[in-house]
């Protein structure tokens, strides 16, 4: 489960940096998440009420029977042909439709065959603000649970059930809601709606399974401790929203939670599990009538027993006084969050509040970023952002910086934030962040994930799909002197609650830091004012000049352009003396241009709605960009002059320089971050593999201009891949890579890739004193990508050991309950690579962790693989291609970076078609020939 503290919940974009891709999914921040595994794809705004059926497109199913569970009654009755009326609903435009059910539940679906996928989520109006304080964490453990087993299904079927079709399922726990989903091919629609509604309304809770997966979520808790945002944000929202139902964790405390019961939690279901209080999303390649039919036929003759009372807002007090609280401990870094008191869901000023956010703190153009980060370099990063629930809020100011740096900057901040007149943003900021609302809300669309999490969202909480228009027009139609009320009510010294987490060592007192918001925030005189704020096609390569390429993948779903340029180099192009500069001329590239200074060019993207970033890696350079199809003619000139033309303004180097050694702190204060880091050194002794990659900060702090201008010359002067995906100007694209491969090109061949060699020392242990978990990671050394026979076992082996249904997380974590997040990931460059095993458990757990990777290691040699098993593993790499390959930067980003290592593009399918073929006797003969426990090497993070 992930604690997740943000107002916009984000996509995982899956790129070549697995580092990156794996610490999210384990480390993201409000929203609890049920396996650690996998990070649901979410729409951007996330808004809340009661909910009940569009009125203008909704029907009702015909009466289902009494009985409280489904029989053969009622699977009659769903047979039966639908109403003329259902017909109709269904058959009126395009959707979303919304049936209400006789028993109040709502069911929405949504035709969409660009993916043959289907998206099946069922929300439920239980999460931790619906608990009594004495059982805080029922929610969450609930959650936990149903994948511990149905009255139909044993502990671990239900996932062994979808990951062996190729789906993908999770659940989450929120304050407000709790939801279970899973993603299915399009064939096995049906399965994943019975996977839903058996897990939601059949639960078993057994006792022993519960004692056992007690232990799983009190290793999470402390793993949530490890990672400061979580820290300071559970700190703020027991000061925020005290005594409400607001102030403790999702994820409970330890005696809560030890002390739930399986009678409490079947008290817990009985009380808020009721149909009215549900809405089950179908979306994908589906049939709506037989959509309906199966709703009924599951969920019809359930029946809502108990009445539910709709939430009304909480009545949060403000303190009365600022708050703050400094918590000393083992970081490298100060952390600052500061939060205050907003309205929930159901106000009128949730655009206007979101507008002020992106205003101060929403970005790279932002005010606050620009002042502090930008001008002043006081800090590392700053953000501000408004966490809207529905009965209550929060407006989230959140810092990282320098410790010697605190009291200067929480003086400027305490000024700045005094006074702040919205009369001094431009039009052009005021249109740039309408531009950028809009646009993230649109994007959503474009996985099917996405999509649904939307449509269920604005269903679920807002009574429909016009509550996005209303919002829409909201943001539209804000002026400055709405703004300007709505900040001089909400930001109020008075209400102001802050924590710090200060390194040890560091003098710091909370009244001093009190007192500073009193000298230099002064109370308001009078109360402010009330604000009257009401399918993808197939890929086609052109060959250039000078032995560059673009490849265009067509995809004219959504409006948008996503490009991805890719060189050999990256590190590779470095000497074992300058690890760490390819990272920061990636992060120096996009700092300006010959006719660009850093913050007008951020503005320039920033105001088309656009993303555009470098990359570096271990053997390549990136550039992606991504932009609304109508900003071609303005993106390409401007790509093309960060490219051939970089402004690389000392200022700009001395911040990348400051940046790129603030994140290797930050790094060396998260566990898992901190083995990520150390990780390739660790086993690799020579070559670009064995650098660390963002280098050493005594290193970084010494490179100058010549260094990143020459590496950039000779990084860019190589060969490119471009690939495009979307709606594109295909001649305009066409003509920018020939343009670029002839005035860029001079280099004849790329850079040699060397193979390294593995590394002497066989274990390594670091330790990270005042944490609560330890990490675990067996590594095996495998082939690289050329083998592609090889990678495909390899793959089909990843997935047999990964995921909920995975051997391991089967074994350690749901036999053993040794840790929260147990699963098995695989690296490969084109020569090298390895399997890896990993755990994150209790310290005085990790002999037995390490004595269940090697019982699995033996299993896998002497037996062969049920074919069962290797069915759903052959399943899981084809589902798990279609659910990370929707979004267009996702597949321009693939295609690119397969290309410029000298594979073909459809090198990921061809790797599924081998894998298909592989038997049981193949598999094993793999396993015994590269998963060496002899040969292995362990990496260890301990408290």
């Amino acid at each position: 489960m992930v604690p997740q503290q943000k107002v916009k919940a984000v996509a995982a974009v899956k790129g070549f940096d697995f580092e990156k891709i794996f610490i999210f999914m384990l480390l993201c921040g409000v929203l609890l998440m049920s396996t650690g595994c996998k990070i649901e794809k979410q729409e951007t705004k996330l808004k809340a009420t009661s909910g009940e059926a569009l009125t203008h497109e909704s029907a009702t199913v015909a009466a289902p029977v009494s009985s409280s569970t489904v029989d053969d009654a009622a699977q009659k009755a769903a047979a039966a042909e639908l109403s003329a009326e259902i017909k109709s609903v269904l058959a009126s435009g395009e959707g979303p439709h919304v049936i209400k059910l006789k028993n109040g539940m709502s069911v929405l679906i949504k035709e969409d065959d660009r993916f043959p996928l289907v998206n099946v989520r069922l929300f439920v109006h239980a999460g931790s603000a619906y608990e009594n304080p004495d059982q805080a964490g029922i929610s969450h453990l609930l959650e936990h649970m149903v994948f511990k087993g149905t009255e139909t299904r044993g502990p671990g079927e239900t996932a062994r059930e979808i990951e062996s079709v190729g789906g993908d399922m999770n659940a989450a726990t929120s304050f407000d809601y709790t939801v279970y989903y899973v993603e299915v091919p399009d064939n096995e629609w049906k399965l994943g709606m019975d996977i839903v509604t058996d897990m939601t309304f059949n639960a078993k809770i057994d006792p022993e399974e519960l004692k056992s997966e007690r232990e799983v979520v009190l290793s999470e808790l402390e793993r949530g401790e490890d990672n400061p945002g979580s820290r300071i944000f559970k700190t703020l929202q027991s000061i925020v929203w005290k005594d409400s139902s607001y102030q403790w964790p999702i994820i409970g405390y330890r005696d809560t939670v030890k002390g739930l019961s399986s009678e409490d939690i079947h008290a817990y279901i009985d009380r808020l599990y009721q149909p009215q209080s549900m809405l089950l999303t179908v979306v994908g390649k589906i049939d709506p009538e037989e959509v309906v039919k199966e709703a009924e036929k599951l969920c019809g003759s359930r029946k809502s027993v108990a009445p539910v009372v709709p939430p009304t807002s909480f009545n949060i007090p403000a303190t009365g006084k600022t708050t703050v609280k400094v918590v000393p401990g083992k970081w490298n870094k100060a952390y600052i969050g500061a939060a205050f008191p907003i309205p929930g869901l159901d106000s009128a000023k949730i655009a206007g509040l979101e507008t002020l956010c992106e205003l101060l703190g929403g970005g790279e153009t932002s005010r606050l970023y620009r002042k502090f980060k930008y001008e002043k370099r006081m800090v590392d990063s700053i953000s501000v952002s408004s966490l809207t629930l529905e009965r209550g809020g929060m407006l989230y100011v959140f810092a990282t910086l320098d410790a010697d740096k605190v009291d200067e900057f929480w003086k400027e901040l305490m000024i700045e934030l005094s006074s702040v007149d919205f009369n001094d943003f431009t039009d052009r900021e005021m249109d740039r962040v309408v531009i950028n609302l809009e646009d993230s809300m649109f994007l959503t669309k474009e996985t099917l994930s996405g999509l649904a999490s939307k449509l269920g969202y604005f269903q679920f909480f807002e009574d429909g799909q016009q509550a996005e228009e209303n919002y829409l027009y909201d943001l539209r139609n804000i002026t400055r002197e709405q703004l300007q009320q709505l900040y001089d009510e909400y930001f109020v010294p008075e209400k102001l609650a802050a924590c710090m987490l200060m390194p040890e060592g560091v003098k710091a007192d909370a009244n001093s830091f009190e007192k500073v918001v009193a000298e230099n925030w002064p109370s308001k005189s009078k109360t402010a004012a009330k604000a009257d704020v009401s399918g993808p096609g197939e890929a086609a390569t052109i060959e250039l000049a000078n032995g560059s390429k673009i490849v265009f993948i067509p995809d004219t779903t959504l409006p948008y352009t996503a490009l991805s340029m890719y060189w050999v180099g990256g590190d590779a192009d470095l000497t074992s003396e300058e690890q760490g500069l390819a990272a920061m001329v990636s992060q120096s590239l996009t700092r300006g241009t010959e006719s660009l200074n850093a913050t007008e060019l951020e503005d320039f993207i920033s105001d088309r709605a656009a993303s555009l970033g470098a990359t570096a890696g271990r053997e390549v350079f990136a550039i992606n960009a991504k932009f609304p199809s109508r900003f071609t003619a303005d993106m390409l000139p401007l790509i093309s002059e960060v490219i051939s033309k970089p402004r690389f303004a000392p200022e700009e180097l001395d911040r990348a320089k400051q940046d790129q050694i603030s994140a290797i702190k930050r790094k060396e204060d998260r566990p898992l971050s901190l083995a990520f880091r150390n990780i390739f050194p660790f086993l690799y002794k020579d070559g670009s593999y064995s650098y660390f990659h963002m280098g050493m900060p005594e290193v970084v702090n010494k490179f100058s201009r010549k260094d990143v201008i020459s590496y950039w010359q000779k990084q860019s002067s190589r060969p490119f891949v471009i690939a495009v995906c979307g709606d594109y100007d295909r001649e305009a694209l066409a003509e920018f890579a020939t343009k670029l491969d002839g005035k860029l090109v001079t280099a004849s061949e790329d850079v040699a890739v060397p193979v390294s060699n593995w590394g002497a020392e066989r274990d390594l242990t670091m330790t990270l004193p005042d944490r609560n978990q330890a990490h675990l990671m067996v590594v095996f050394p495998v082939p690289g990508m050329e083998d592609e026979k090889t990678t495909a076992a390899l793959s089909l082996l990843r997935a047999s050991l990964a995921g909920q249904s995975g051997l391991l997380f089967r074994d350690l974590r749901d036999k053993q309950g040794l840790g929260y997040t147990v699963t098995a990931f695989l690296w490969q460059a084109p020569k090298t690579g390895f399997m890896a095993f990993y755990i994150g458990t209790k310290p005085e757990q990790l002999e037995q962790a390490m004595a269940g990777f090697d019982n699995t290691v033996k299993m896998l040699k002497e037996k062969d693989l049920p074919d069962v098993e290797i069915q759903r593993a052959r399943n899981i790499l084809r589902g798990e291609y279609y659910q990370d390959h929707q979004s267009l930067l996702a597949r321009s980003r693939e295609a690119a970076s397969l290309i410029v290592k000298g594979f073909e593009p459809d090198l990921d399918q061809k790797i599924i078609e081998q894998a298909s073929k592989i038997d049981a006797a193949q598999l094993r003969k793999l396993i015994n020939k590269y998963i060496d426990w002899d040969n292995k090497y362990t990496l260890t993070v301990k408290p």
